[in-house]
């Protein structure tokens, strides 16, 4: 269990990224994600909005605990009483810490676009941050405890966007977009001014680290303005692309009850 929990610093080498332990473990935990997703949806998809609403009640009540049982972890583990200054939620992954309790326990506008936040960033975030985090599994065993904790909050994050978009619980209202960009310009703001004040990477905002970030690093040649600027220009980009595809559907289903 010391082993597991890192105490004293992990005495296995990392696998490695993308090794089959690492796939094997994280497709292992988004087969569980995407299961349980499809047949809780299917089950409350023509529930009333209480019952759909105590799955994403449990889904932050779950993501929450796990994360702050990673920090008081990570602190007692570690000799630097300051060290919980690097693990506070502003990773894109991070942002699901705050939307989905948002989802679950607020209402009207803020309500709706959280939950849009989570349909749009949720399965992005749990493939992004198992298959392609190769910042945690180029550093730690697979089984241990970092990796095992990231990937059970990342599947929330995913479990929970699957659902939301089987039981319909998502709106997509137009007027609900400025709502959905600033909150994540809210995010990267704080992570922006955080990595100045303590020389860190949230957001993935001054270098790749090892994920497909590295490559927008790359082609701007690691230019410390032109850099995180694209990489909050791809947030905003897709957050669009997600609304307007969204409508694009809605549209062609209300031509088609009208015929």
């Amino acid at each position: 269990m010391k082993e597991f929990f890192g105490f004293g610093g992990y005495q296995r080498s990392a696998e490695g990224y993308f090794s089959w332990q690492h796939i094997v473990f994280v497709t292992s935990l988004i087969t569980v994600m995407t299961a349980l997703a499809i047949i809780i949806g299917i089950k409350n998809k023509n529930a009333d909005t209480i019952t759909k609403n105590k799955v994403i009640i449990w889904s932050a009540i779950l993501i929450d605990s796990f994360e702050i049982f990673k920090i008081i972890m990570v602190c007692l583990r570690s000799s630097d009483p300051m060290g919980w200054i690097y693990d506070l939620p502003l990773f894109l992954c991070s942002i699901q810490l705050i939307t989905i309790p948002l989802a679950a326990f607020t209402k009207g506008r803020t309500k709706e676009s959280a939950l849009d936040f989570v349909l749009i960033f949720g399965l992005l975030g749990a493939f992004f941050g198992t298959y392609f985090a190769g910042n945690n599994y180029s550093s730690y065993p697979v089984l241990s405890f970092d990796n095992v904790v990231s990937g059970i909050t990342h599947c929330i994050s995913g479990f929970t966007a699957i659902y939301i978009g089987i039981t319909g619980m998502a709106n997509m209202k137009k007027r609900n977009l400025p709502i959905t960009f600033s909150i994540l310009l809210g995010f990267c703001t704080a992570a922006l001014i955080v990595n100045k004040i303590i020389d860190y990477n949230y957001m993935f905002l001054v270098r790749g680290d090892g994920t497909p970030y590295d490559i927008l690093y790359n082609i701007v040649g690691g230019n410390q303005i032109l850099y995180p600027a694209g990489v909050i220009l791809m947030f905003l980009i897709y957050i669009s692309a997600f609304y307007l595809i969204t409508f694009m559907i809605k549209s062609k289903k209300r031509v088609k009850e009208t015929v």
